[in-house]
């Protein structure tokens, strides 16, 4: 049966959502990106749930106007062992599923990715990310081992790095430290009552500067939901591209936030695993 589809040769370098939004003006960017959310969109013949991820020159895009079972998913897989593996997140994809979303998920991906050589395969969760933060992202294949790394998380633990941006010059480095509580708005937020807030702490460090624009390096030693966001945006920082805590502009039409670091000591033998990603290039160009 043949398909209702779209073909885009891309011309110049540029962001798959400004490929389609250009070559598309007749579709709303918010119908767009449902496409590419929901699996409708290759690349050269893979798969691309990221619609903010740079397109090179001559690569053939595909956009589809019908629901497909598609089992070629797109992961970046930055590191796998017999127990665990790990991803780089993009923007916009769910970690796990909501009430909204079953299907399009990272750990419905990794799931039928395992499975593929292993039918019977089981993959865990073992932490998460916000769904518009991209990066490191861990899953298990072993129950035990998932159960193990889950209750000593915050001692296994030894770095959590992330890079932003935000608008404005910050100083060149702080620490901010403060009890985060959650509104009835679904806003975290600080609060003075320790009763009711959970302990945060997040550090940061001015990497680089280009008028507005900031490039921050954090570190944080809780993980709190929202913390970095929250704490950024109390300082007069919001990261850029996070209406939800008060930015007003979004170049590069994501959230500005990338987990690039997780190191943990890895309980099987004691040693130190480091789980690495590199900044993505549309938060790189923003002060480039």
């Amino acid at each position: 049966m043949n398909e209702k589809r779209k073909e885009i040769i891309v011309k110049n370098d540029d962001t798959l959502i400004s490929i389609l939004s250009n070559n598309l003006q007749d579709l709303s960017l918010k119908t767009i990106k449902n496409y590419v959310r929901h699996i409708m969109c290759e690349i050269n013949g893979v798969t691309e749930t990221n619609f903010n991820k740079i397109i090179k020159k001559d690569s053939i895009v595909v956009l589809y106007f019908s629901e497909r079972i598609i089992n070629n998913y797109n992961i970046d897989i930055i590191y796998e062992d017999k127990d665990l593996i790990a991803i780089n997140k993009p923007s916009g994809l769910l970690s796990i599923s909501n009430s909204k979303e079953k299907n399009i998920t990272a750990f419905r991906m990794v799931s039928d990715y395992i499975k593929k050589d292993n039918p019977k395969a089981k993959l865990f969760v073992i932490h998460r990310l916000d769904q518009d933060t991209s990066g490191v992202l861990v899953f298990s294949k072993n129950l035990k081992l998932k159960e193990k790394m889950q209750k000593s998380w915050n001692e296994i633990v030894k770095k959590r790095e992330y890079i932003c941006v935000v608008r404005g010059k910050t100083p060149t480095k702080g620490r901010i430290e403060s009890y985060l509580t959650m509104s009835h708005f679904q806003i975290v937020h600080s609060t003075k009552n320790k009763e009711i807030g959970k302990l945060a702490i997040t550090n940061y460090e001015m990497i680089k500067y280009k008028k507005p624009y900031s490039l921050l390096k954090v570190n944080i030693e809780t993980g709190r939901r929202n913390q970095i966001r929250a704490h950024l945006s109390e300082m007069g920082y919001p990261i850029v591209g996070d209406k939800k805590y008060g930015s007003k502009v979004n170049p590069i039409g994501r959230l500005a936030l990338h987990a690039t670091e997780l190191d943990l000591i890895d309980i099987r033998n004691g040693k130190i695993l480091k789980i690495k990603t590199k900044i993505p290039e549309e938060i790189e160009k923003i002060v480039s």
